[in-house]
């Protein structure tokens, strides 16, 4: 029985410290007290809880029921993250109020991008009222026109009010909540755009310079220079709010994305101006080609995020590539010799311990997250980079210049070099002209004796020559008559007397001899256009044909001939002409078939058509004072 009443007794007292922890649980929450000697407080770990709601059904009624109320825990961390993208999160506040504070609150919501963020305020008689906020909706929808998120506390009762806050986002969000006095934000706010107005002058200032070192030396390096650190202050404005509420307010769905399109411009012409300033194409070729690809791939991924799945944008984490490997490429290359990538190298460095804090921040490292140093860590880094950047490209013109100077004075040095072995080379060609001149000049004598001989031999060849010419003249006086006579007696055999077809083809070889003869037989007179009579003409289509220059009327050479249409060798159809005239047309067809070796019928039928011709020229030809048998071959 003792036993029994021994082990209940152990339950109970069990069931009663479980029952005061999970009471203690629900009321361990820190409330934060308004006064008006605190001018700003940042909720972090047990003064503010946070439930996941997984299913995405809660509302503000639910998540009053003390059994849901009860699963709010406190932050593990100095600002509480949405590490699931597009989830939904309940952040739990308390602040006791104060009614002896002369002061105004807010609270203010720090994290700029943030798409949906709903603040569930509380009254005196413990009803709640929704105020939306968030960069999914217009800017000219907030209460008040700063690029944070802040709405006004009403500080009435002397109770303590518990705020809740749901927090949707497609990116991880910071829930970093702040209760500030109105003075205070007032005064902050305008340091605040005051230090922005700094950094991004700075940009444009950058920007300005190198653009105008672009134009003035024509070097790539300055031109991505000056597009990436507009990217830079592109992406700065589109996460830190300030390009929502000046530039694109009335734009939330491309407010959405324009960070991503800025983060993949800054990766992009980060890569082609570390590839252009380093000269990597020829001091580090293979780090070059990877630089190409990881270009190529950065804007196939960013395609992709545009076109299919907007929600990637957000891991922005993957920069952490084209940072590693320009970052590398610096060190590369300065090891290997290049001083002028020690700036570089600095610059990446910076940058790349600004962007490993904000990465570890993002993974959960909150004791990292020690204030506004650490959140804008990486807009510190990219000035710094911008500086070190500077001094790189300055770095380079003092390495150029150096360069240059070297190479004057190399030249300088060069030239008086130069200048010494020119005046050497000059005094030895005086002295060996000196001996040419003797040399010539005892030549020259020499050469006087020998002109006067050549001239004497001269005058009597010249003499020669005169008497040469003049026989010369004398021969071709006799070659031409000579000649003349020649034709003439060759001209007179092939008309009057016999010959074979050897010796005929010599004076008549080809067609192209006959034609000529055609030619000058037929228009010896002049030529005079059948159809118009007009006597100009051009040179036809066909050898030796003649084109009137009026009419157009083209007359071959075999036109109004006996040799007009046949189909027998020009040349063998002269010869049967002659023969058929020569023999008074007695000559056999057999007799010319076998001469010409052609065959019988195509000899007979040819001889017929001329003995045909001679029977009707007969008393032509005997009427002519001309005898020959060019008196039959034309119409």
């Amino acid at each position: 029985m003792v036993k029994q009443l021994s082990a209940r007794s152990s339950k109970c007292v069990l069931f009663l410290i479980l029952m005061l922890f999970a009471c203690s649980a629900t009321v361990a929450q820190t409330a934060v007290q308004i006064h008006d000697d605190v001018d700003q407080h940042i909720f972090t770990y047990a003064e503010i809880h946070m439930l996941e709601d997984s299913s995405g059904t809660l509302n503000i009624d639910r998540i009053r029921n003390s059994a849901i109320d009860q699963q709010f825990k406190p932050s593990v961390a100095s600002t509480p993250q949405t590490l699931k993208l597009n989830r939904r999160y309940w952040f739990k506040i308390r602040i006791k109020n104060n009614p002896e504070a002369k002061k105004h609150f807010l609270l203010e919501f720090f994290d700029q991008t943030i798409d949906q963020i709903t603040v569930y305020v509380p009254d005196t008689i413990g009803q709640y009222s929704a105020v939306k906020l968030g960069d999914e909706y217009r800017f000219s929808s907030r209460r008040l026109n700063h690029k944070n998120f802040e709405i006004p506390i009403d500080n009435e009762g002397t109770g303590i009010s518990t705020y809740y806050i749901s927090i949707k986002s497609s990116q991880i969000a910071d829930a970093i909540v702040v209760l500030r006095s109105v003075d205070w934000f007032i005064a902050y706010a305008l340091n605040e755009y005051l230090m922005f107005g700094i950094f991004y002058g700075m940009i444009l200032v950058f920007s300005l310079y190198n653009l105008i070192m672009f134009i003035s030396m024509k070097q790539r390096q300055y031109l991505f220079y000056v597009l990436y650190i507009l990217s830079v202050g592109f992406y700065e404005m589109s996460t830190d709010g300030i390009a929502y509420q000046y530039l694109w307010p009335n734009q939330p769905a491309w407010n959405q994305i324009a960070y991503g399109v800025a983060l993949c411009s800054t990766s992009v012409f980060a890569l082609l101006f570390t590839r252009a300033l380093l000269h990597l194409k020829v001091k580090a070729p293979k780090i070059n080609r990877v630089i190409v690809i990881a270009v190529v791939a950065r804007l196939l991924f960013f395609l992709y995020c545009l076109l299919f799945n907007h929600s990637l944008f957000s891991f922005k984490f993957l920069e952490v590539v084209p940072l590693t490997i320009a970052f590398f490429a610096g060190i590369y290359v300065y090891y290997k010799g290049y001083q002028a990538a020690r700036f570089f190298v600095l610059g990446y460095s910076v940058l790349f311990i600004g962007f490993t804090l904000k990465f570890l921040i993002m993974l959960g490292y909150g004791w990292l997250n020690f204030g506004a140093i650490s959140y804008y860590s990486l807009s510190f880094s990219f000035v710094a980079e911008m500086v070190f950047f500077s001094f790189a490209i300055a770095d380079q013109l003092s390495l150029l210049r150096i360069r240059r100077e070297q190479t004057q004075r190399h030249m300088i040095q060069q030239m008086a070099d130069n200048v010494k072995l020119i005046d050497s080379i000059n005094q030895q060609l005086e002295s060996k002209v000196v001996e040419r001149t003797q040399e010539v000049s005892h030549k020259s004598h020499i050469i006087e004796a020998k002109n006067v001989e050549l001239e004497q031999m001269n005058a009597l060849l010249q003499q020669q020559s005169e008497n040469i010419s003049r026989m010369n003249v004398l021969l071709a006086q006799d070659n031409k008559a000579l000649h003349t006579n020649v034709e003439k007696v060759t001209h007179a055999r092939v008309m009057s007397a016999e010959m074979d077809f050897e010796e005929f083809s010599k004076i008549y070889p080809d067609k192209e001899t006959c034609h000529k003869f055609l030619a000058d037989l037929k228009w010896k007179n002049g030529y005079s256009c059948r159809k118009c009579k007009h006597t100009e003409y051009y040179n036809g289509h066909t050898a030796f044909s003649r084109r009137c220059s009026k009419c157009g009327y083209e007359e071959s050479v075999t036109s109004y001939s006996i040799f007009h249409n046949t189909r027998i060798p020009i040349n063998k159809a002269f010869y049967m002409v002659y023969l058929i005239y020569t023999t008074k047309g007695k000559v056999s067809s057999h007799k010319l078939a076998e001469l010409l070796e052609m065959r019988q019928s195509t000899c007979w039928n040819y001889g017929d058509r001329v003995k045909t011709a001679m029977e009707e020229k007969k008393s032509l030809m005997k009427k002519s004072e001309k005898q020959g048998w060019d008196q039959l071959i034309l119409d």
